[in-house]
């Protein structure tokens, strides 16, 4: 099968085309969260641009900042498993929640605030791919609040096959799709939402700003990945010098220790007199 050069889940191409393409993105978070379409009012995406600048920075952050019917939806895209997507989740609930505060507001005028976050790898022992946390009390599971919500969609736990009656896991199965084949069988459903999603994908990757954009945001992602492993290298070298000086260290006090002479503990051990004699 031929692997797709970009999906749904490349974070640039998924911002550039749901910002391009506002009503693909209300129909998606409508589904997600279970909103009927026509009761949609309110809606605007709060964070739209994605400076070139921005692309370089080793946290630039690419998800969708929303106000959707009073409320402040985020929408993210997490690849890889780093071993703290709860925590990270929980820390942009918390971001988003604590700026919808106006000043000179009170505290219970904060907008309910929903993260939802579309992943790529398991995160829960269960065999739902959906699930919702709020902040409930713990024996009798009364909500503490209603401005608090948060969703993860396990792409990894869709069912292989999709209907085309259930629009929620279709739009899923978009994210998930890898392949040519896979792309090509969602459209073949003959779905008008998903035939419109998958021709802004062919718009989207053919331009020449995503493919600049991805260019400057693959370059970064290189150049971390080298800083990183080059501190990591030094990291290690500088161990092993300081391992090998401790090891020196202790064969000229041994040596010292034994009456061997000054010019025989400095040509065995490479350490300079200053340091012998001050043992």
């Amino acid at each position: 099968m031929a692997r797709l050069a970009y999906t749904f889940k490349t974070d640039i191409l998924f911002k550039m085309l749901f910002v391009k393409h506002s009503g693909l993105l209300k129909q998606l978070v409508c589904e997600l969260l279970g909103i009927r379409l026509d009761s949609l009012g309110e809606f605007f995406i709060a964070n739209p641009e994605m400076p070139p600048d921005n692309l370089t920075d080793k946290f630039c952050r690419l998800d969708i900042n929303m106000t959707v019917n009073g409320q402040r939806v985020d929408l993210e895209i997490q690849v890889r498993d780093e071993g703290d997507y709860p925590e990270r989740a929980l820390f942009n609930w918390a971001r988003v929640y604590s700026t919808g505060l106006p000043a000179g507001g009170a505290y219970k005028d904060l907008p309910r605030t929903v993260i939802i976050s579309i992943i790529n790898f398991k995160l829960f022992e269960c065999e739902e791919y959906c699930s919702e946390f709020q902040a409930l009390e713990v024996r009798r599971r009364t909500p503490l609040t209603d401005k608090m919500s948060l969703y993860f969609f396990e792409l990894c736990k869709l069912p292989k096959e999709v209907s085309a009656d259930d629009m929620r896991l279709l739009w899923l199965a978009l994210f998930r799709a890898d392949t040519e084949e896979e792309l090509a069988k969602i459209e073949s459903m003959e779905v008008p939402v998903m035939e419109e999603a998958i021709q802004a994908y062919h718009q989207i990757t053919a331009e020449s700003t995503f493919r600049e954009s991805m260019r400057l945001y693959e370059l970064a992602r290189h150049n971390e990945a080298s800083a990183l492993r080059h501190a990591r290298d030094e990291g290690k070298a500088e161990g092993e010098a300081k391992g090998e000086a401790k090891k020196a260290l202790e064969i000229a006090r041994k040596m010292k220790k034994a009456g061997r002479p000054l010019d025989e503990i400095m040509e065995f051990t490479g350490l300079p007199a200053e340091s012998i004699e001050k043992m």
